[in-house]
């Protein structure tokens, strides 16, 4: 009988958190998409670019909100079960309100390795894979993002603008500037062009110009009847740079065993071709590893409303103090590795604060009883 009861819970907390966490990372990720639409109206990627980068954020969404959409389950599902009198019916049939506590405890588990999953492999996966894929696509939309009697800057090093343009590629008053090396500049001035396209590649075919030079010590022209500028030795406004959050958790890993004596220096680095700081890479991996663990205790804190008598009219008063706190914590173990690359005493302080907080939530639990195991 106990296990069907605890698997009715289970079904019921299970069920609220797949269809909570669902509706809120997809509302997350329709506010993130409008935000990324600047990858079509100002980089000129396609449509379906867009889309599936947008796509590829969804695992980061999920997880950022994880820890959040748990305790909000389990305050819901705990609550109900409250109000409704059916947490009766694990009194009624001898579950101790500790086992009860526990119950929930080792639940979290799940939630805990899925957190720690999703941080230390998906995230890394996804968000890389994403940027590569944004990397290496074309500019589909390139041609409808060049405007009239407007500088564009879609390239990096270079402006263009255009008198006019009607659509087909055909241009008229052309001006193209190219930023070169130690502060040299190209200008290229002509009457009319053509925008051409050939596989991902585009060039203009320029008409009745010329070409300015200009170095810091001289300049010259050379003028032209006709010629083809390519476009393709140009890189995208798209970052190029890998991230540390879209970086292998097996590489951090093993960068900071190598230099864990020197993980709080401002100045070493780890890497080859992307480099980052020993001391971002400790800060890091506290959060992918150390951050999931305060799942446990959000979920000691929701289950801390079957202490409380429904007849207490402070009870209600009791809900909104537990709401704030789990929320509390939550925002404090977002901040926690801040602290770790201060005094050493600190940072082992907040390595090991989720196993203390545990502690401490049993020895208030055997205060409340008065020691009296048995009202547990």
């Amino acid at each position: 009988m106990n296990k069907l009861i605890f698997r009715k819970l289970s079904y019921d907390i299970l069920s609220f958190f797949l269809l909570s966490s669902l509706a809120i990372t997809s509302i997350v990720w329709v506010v993130q998409g409008v935000n990324l639409l600047d990858i079509v109206t100002e980089k000129g990627h396609a449509i379906s670019v867009y889309f599936f980068y947008s796509l590829l954020n969804i695992p980061k969404i999920f997880s950022k909100l994880l820890i959040f959409t748990y305790f909000l389950t389990l305050f819901v599902i705990l609550s109900r079960y409250e109000e409704n009198n059916e947490i009766l019916v694990f009194w009624t049939n001898g579950i101790k309100k500790i086992s009860f506590i526990n119950f929930i405890g080792r639940l979290s588990l799940i939630f805990l390795f899925i957190q720690l999953f999703l941080n230390l492999f998906i995230v890394p996966y996804s968000q890389n894979l994403a940027q590569n894929y944004l990397k290496d696509s074309s500019l589909d939309f390139f041609p409808k993002l060049i405007e009239e009697k407007k500088f564009s800057n879609l390239l990096e090093n270079l402006t263009i603008f255009v008198e006019e343009h009607n659509g087909d590629g055909n241009l008229k008053g052309i001006y193209i500037k190219e930023q070169l090396e130690n502060n040299e500049e190209k200008i290229i001035l002509a009457s009319k062009g053509k925008l051409l396209q050939k596989d991902d590649k585009f060039s203009f075919e320029l008409f009745d110009g010329k070409i300015t030079s200009i170095t810091s010590k001289m300049s010259f022209n050379l003028g032209f009847k006709e010629t083809i500028y390519e476009l393709s030795d140009f890189n995208t406004k798209t970052r190029k740079i890998r991230k540390l959050n879209e970086t292998n958790s097996i590489f951090l890993f093993n960068c900071l065993i190598n230099n864990f004596s020197k993980r709080k220096d401002d100045i070493l680095r780890c890497g080859n071709q992307d480099t980052f700081l020993i001391r971002d890479i400790y800060e890091e991996i506290f959060k992918r590893f150390i951050n999931p663990s305060y799942i446990i205790i959000l979920s000691l804190v929701s289950s801390l409303i079957i202490l409380g008598s429904k007849a207490n009219f402070l009870q209600k008063y009791n809900k909104i103090f537990l709401f704030f706190l789990g929320f509390g914590i939550i925002l404090f173990s977002e901040l926690g590795y801040k602290f770790i690359t201060s005094h050493e005493q600190i940072e082992y302080i907040f390595i090991f604060l989720p196993v203390i907080l545990i502690f401490i939530f049993y020895i208030f639990i055997f205060i409340k009883s008065n020691f009296n195991f048995k009202l547990l």
